[in-house]
């Protein structure tokens, strides 16, 4: 639970950053943030859904 935390702390950061840059000074492009950490929260709990089906697996067998 430590690793889920800590990556998606750093990948919600660095979508805070490229909406940033990607928006400019004038003001925060949240939809740009949103959707990049949507994609890292997706990512992670696809991760987590693959390892957890291969250890079924291999409990199983």
């Amino acid at each position: 639970m430590k690793r889920l935390a800590i990556s998606l702390t750093f990948f919600l950061v660095l979508a805070l950053i490229i909406g940033y840059m990607v928006s400019g000074p004038s003001f925060m492009d949240w939809s740009v943030a949103g959707g990049l950490f949507a994609v890292a929260v997706a990512g992670e709990g696809f991760r987590y859904w693959l390892r957890r089906t291969r250890a079924k697996k291999r409990s199983s067998v």
